[in-house]
């Protein structure tokens, strides 16, 4: 599993244009939330993705992006964000390489039947590369949310209060 403050995994993986995507593109340039979910068009990745295009906005306004990805097409991609109109990036990990870099392709037992899933999870990357957060098997309620109060935070940090001294 992947920690905070260590840099992040190199990435390479095709969007919903057919377009390469990569770290290195943003590197110094912006911050990511690089968000892992199992499949479009299910209920609960539709209503994730759906709060981060709601949010798209005031993230682009704190030098950040948001990319998801999952191991679904590039045609499944763009078939998504068309039906939804969703405002942000889907990276189509059909091998299953990006997955496994961040750690998020886990076993998993349903009704008794073990599989191979991606455990929903976020990681946001700072400027330079690093881990800012990592968070593996997040709630798609309210994380959209989350990950802009803690990228604001980031931004933003609060000032550091001094402590008053006895007179």
């Amino acid at each position: 599993m992947l920690e905070k403050q260590q840099y992040a995994p190199m990435f390479r993986s095709f969007n919903q244009h057919n377009q390469l995507v990569s770290l290195a593109d943003y590197t110094g340039e912006k911050n990511i939330v690089l968000y892992f979910y199992p499949k479009d068009d299910t209920p609960g990745c539709t209503i994730e993705a759906n709060d981060f295009t709601r949010l798209a906005d005031e993230f682009a306004a704190l030098d950040t992006v948001v990319i998801g990805v999952s191991k679904d097409s590039c045609a499944s991609h763009a078939d998504f964000i068309s039906k939804y109109g969703l405002k942000l990036d889907l990276l189509a990990d059909t091998s299953g390489a990006l997955c496994e870099s961040f750690g998020v392709w886990r076993e998993r037992e349903k009704n008794g039947v073990k599989s191979m899933a991606i455990l929903r999870s976020t990681f946001v990357i700072d400027k330079e590369g690093k881990l800012a957060e990592v968070c593996y098997g997040v709630n798609h309620e309210g994380h959209a949310e989350e990950m802009l109060a803690l990228v604001n935070n980031m931004v933003n940090p609060a000032p550091a209060v001094e402590e008053e001294t006895a007179q």
